[in-house]
């Protein structure tokens, strides 16, 4: 009997990515996937509304973690194969699902799946590069990977971790003898940042390299990013102040002499 699918998406007023990923969910992928659930923390927007329209099945929580919402996800979700977003990350290969499900299928050992999203994705594909001999750069991630509920069962995430909830989890998984794969499945990765978004991803997954591997800063290091930091923005400043004169200049050149001489 085929596996079943759930899709999750994790939510945070984003109404604009949520609504595009749950279109193309319908559009595209109907008949992949038995079921979508929507884990959102305390959106004010009109994500609660855009979820309603498309019939989705609505869990809120308020207390937010990366680790608790991966355990809500896993709990809220019906079927054994339970594939996971962000609302500003949706599929694009028209085997998105096939492709997943397939793998699980094959592989009754398979804890769970890597999407590709980048080149260097793409690359380790290609290579070959397996996510037991290269945990940290092709573990499973969040913002696109599928997981197995059986396994989540007897091998849940940690509600206390920071960040890097899927990767921490695969590395148990595959000490307790389970696989993960890395498909050629196609998904993309739409979010744009701010200085902010920048700052707390930054602080976050620093505090989650010292918790699981060890990664320690070193006042050199911070001296060294401050002085090659601001010399960057300095450089940055003179290159494009320069290049934007030099457009200008062409522009009015252009006006001048090029477009004139037609007339």
């Amino acid at each position: 009997m085929s596996k079943k699918v759930s899709v999750v998406i994790r939510n945070k007023n984003q109404e604009k990515n949520l609504e595009f990923s749950l279109f193309n969910l319908s559009k595209r992928y109907s008949e992949d996937i038995d079921e979508i659930v929507v884990i959102d923390n305390d959106s004010t927007d009109n994500s609660r509304l855009i979820g309603e329209k498309y019939g989705v099945k609505w869990v809120n929580i308020s207390d937010f973690g990366y680790g608790k919402s991966a355990n809500l996800a896993a709990k809220s979700a019906s079927h054994e194969i339970v594939v996971i977003f962000s609302a500003h990350a949706f599929p694009i290969s028209h085997d998105f699902f096939k492709l997943i499900k397939n793998r699980f299928e094959e592989n009754p050992k398979l804890a769970g799946v890597r999407c590709i999203h980048t080149e260097r994705d793409y690359k380790m594909y290609i290579n070959g590069v397996a996510p037991e001999d290269s945990p940290i750069d092709s573990a499973l991630l969040f913002a696109g990977s599928a997981f197995s509920k059986k396994v989540w069962e007897k091998i849940p995430f940690k509600d206390s971790i920071v960040t890097f909830e899927d990767k921490e989890w695969s590395l148990r998984v595959l000490k307790e003898g389970y696989e993960l794969d890395l498909v050629p499945a196609i998904f993309c990765y739409d979010l744009k940042r701010t200085p902010a978004s920048y700052y707390f991803r930054f602080k976050t997954e620093t505090q989650g390299n010292y918790d699981l591997w060890g990664t320690k800063i070193r006042f050199s290091e911070v001296a060294k990013k401050i002085v090659f930091g601001h010399l960057g923005l300095v450089k940055m400043f003179f290159v494009e102040t320069y290049f934007m004169a030099k457009t200008n200049f062409f522009l009015i050149y252009f006006i001048l002499f090029k477009q004139s001489s037609k007339k």
